[in-house]
């Protein structure tokens, strides 16, 4: 069972990456035939990929929290959330930039393989394994947001400045772009904040010593109020897109620094790395 995981992961990293390639096709052509095969490969890799995963942690009898396990289903999550937004606000562009980044993490999760050793903690408690995918989800949503938010304001930059280029005339309107941003925190933020609930409750429940001063504890308590002003900002029209779309990479970047923490430094309960 595990072989048969380890070759659909790669098959799903192949189909993945003929699709990057399909997308870039059609970012730079705009030709219907090269979305529709983009978006077929890509749905296949995501099939695949969903099927390794359950057949490893079957085989493991549970997930390992681990750095490469952790890029993995954040590469899965991402593809995912693609999809919903594609349906949503049907944007085909986007493929071009968020699959690409599934088939870089799913490749750099097999280099970082070697260097993680057995004593990984799994997945086996049905509360962190619902906690652990609702964080996956909103990281993913919250970098489909992230994307969104840098096209904007590179959009908005060529707009005043008056210039044109081939990507310039190929992404989406600021208000498209502006759309895709705010479904994609409005899906993550609730995602985030029953996942850090659960956590919660969680740490409650098995009460290690100062786990409220756990700097991921901290962290993801910024990282949720970051996003939180942005939708009070943003629905309340508090703000500019502007101002609210450097305040959506500010959480993206608040993402990526905790989840550097979470694999690298040792203190704390909540400790899954490298």
């Amino acid at each position: 069972m595990a072989q048969v995981a380890v070759i659909l992961f790669w098959f799903a990293t192949v189909l993945y990456v003929a699709a990057t390639v399909l997308y870039f096709y059609f970012f730079l052509s705009k030709r219907a035939a090269y979305s529709w095969y983009a978006t077929f490969f890509t749905g296949a890799g995501f099939l695949c990929h969903t099927a390794s995963v359950g057949l490893r942690s079957s085989a493991e009898g549970g997930t390992a929290l681990n750095g490469p396990n952790t890029l993995i289903l954040l590469a899965w999550a991402l593809v995912f959330v693609y999809f919903v937004m594609e349906h949503l606000v049907k944007v085909k562009v986007y493929g071009a930039a968020l699959v690409p980044v599934s088939v870089a993490l799913m490749v750099v999760s097999q280099l970082l393989t070697v260097k993680v050793g057995a004593a990984s903690p799994l997945v086996e408690n049905w509360k962190i394994g619902i906690h652990v995918a609702l964080i996956v989800f909103a990281n993913a949503g919250f970098f489909v947001a992230g994307a969104g938010a840098f096209a904007y304001l590179v959009q908005e930059y060529q707009l005043k400045r008056h210039r044109t280029s081939v990507l310039f005339k190929r992404l989406p309107s600021l208000a498209n772009i502006d759309l895709l941003t705010r479904r994609a925190v409005a899906f993550a933020f609730p995602a985030y904040s029953s996942g850090l609930l659960l956590g919660v409750f969680r740490a409650i429940e098995t009460d290690p010593p100062g786990w409220f001063a756990d700097p991921r504890v901290m962290l993801a308590g910024l990282v949720w109020g970051v996003f939180g002003t942005y939708i009070v900002l943003h629905y309340t029209q508090r703000a500019s897109a502007r101002a609210t779309a450097w305040l959506a990479l500010v959480g993206v970047l608040l993402v990526a620094v905790l989840a550097i923490v979470a694999r690298t430094v040792p203190a704390g309960f909540h400790v899954f790395g490298l």
